[in-house]
């Protein structure tokens, strides 16, 4: 997983990237908010942030509210590095956008704690995200059998939307998960292979 650590500290920058990468973390370090906000939008932005509260150009507070405002398919996970641990800046914090908050000097083992649980939290709102992708393709691929279909009133076949003429059944498999198996109905059944009838007599030719 990708993870961001905009720290303009170099001595607690140094420190995340080395505890990141030891939990084999693929890293993006950057020493101000401009920076950061600039590799939020890259193509390949990353999943988790860890942002230090008060740094040069975009603070880390600005960052959570603009990036709550970006549409992406699975929400950044914010955590906020601050040397500040008074209730009031830790809700303001969290009010802004952030999804948790680690105190300085911070300890490895809460801090990395706490990315596994951003990272759980992720894996699920991908998951989430995932299946309603394949409710949403499932529901576009119930709607191109609804509406009107224009259908030969002779040959019934369907034309589709390219102007081409398809056999009904044709139509429905290449729309739908439906498969066909041929039978016969009773009226067909009747029409193109009728009995004989029960009562008629069997000729005898002359001996």
């Amino acid at each position: 997983m990708k993870v961001l650590i905009a720290e303009d500290d170099l001595t607690s920058r140094t420190l995340l990237e080395a505890t990141l990468r030891e939990r084999g973390y693929e890293v993006t370090s950057c020493s101000d908010g401009n920076a950061a906000w600039a590799a939020l939008h890259s193509a390949d932005s990353p999943q988790l942030a860890i942002l230090d509260w008060m740094m040069p150009g975009m603070d880390g507070i600005e960052i959570c509210r603009r990036a709550r405002e970006l549409i992406r398919r699975i929400p950044l996970y914010i955590i906020l590095l601050t040397i500040m641990s008074r209730k009031q800046d830790i809700v303001a914090g969290l009010n802004a956008g952030a999804d948790d908050y680690v105190t300085k000097p911070f300890d490895n083992d809460e801090l990395r704690a706490r990315i596994q649980a951003g990272q759980r939290i992720i894996q699920l709102q991908t998951a989430v995200a995932d299946r309603v992708r394949e409710l949403e393709d499932a529901l576009e691929h119930i709607k191109t059998l609804q509406g009107v279909l224009p259908i030969c009133m002779h040959c019934h076949k369907i034309r589709d939307d390219q102007e081409s003429w398809q056999r009904l059944e044709e139509y429905i498999q290449k729309h739908s998960d439906a498969q066909f198996s041929h039978g016969l109905c009773p009226e067909c059944l009747e029409k193109y292979y009728p009995k004989p009838p029960e009562d008629q007599e069997v000729s005898e030719e002359p001996r």
